[in-house]
């Protein structure tokens, strides 16, 4: 049994900052890679970045490296994605999860999702 909560997405506009968290209930978090999902109205649910169970690695897809950076605080149970330089692309819900297979594959391992947390980035 698992629970992950989203939270910190809204509206803002282009060039913004915004700093996402996740809160995940689960008995062996730091143990865990983490990843962060995110997706747009019409599109599937796309990686966007990872860490290691430790913090001590991380990954980043292509269209965020260099503007985003994940982070955890494993005595919080928390993952944080802090998200600068924010383009109308970005737009989207994001998700957080458990990840494996190495943190360039991302492949979710909770097959439960939680709610997400909108991020509307306007031009």
């Amino acid at each position: 049994q698992v629970q992950l909560v989203e939270s910190g997405g809204r509206l803002v506009q282009a060039g913004d900052s915004l700093r996402l968290s996740c809160v995940v209930s689960v008995r062996t978090f730091s143990t865990n890679a983490m990843g962060w999902f995110r997706q747009a109205p019409g599109k599937e649910r796309e990686f966007v970045a990872t860490i290691s169970g430790m913090g001590f690695s991380t990954y980043y897809a292509d269209s965020v490296k260099g503007r985003f950076t994940i982070s955890r605080d494993n005595a919080k149970n928390t993952v944080y994605l802090q998200m600068n330089s924010l383009k109308p692309e970005d737009t989207a819900v994001y998700y957080c999860n458990a990840v494996r297979g190495g943190l360039s594959v991302a492949a979710p391992v909770f097959g439960t999702w939680g709610q997400g947390t909108q991020v509307t980035v306007s031009s």
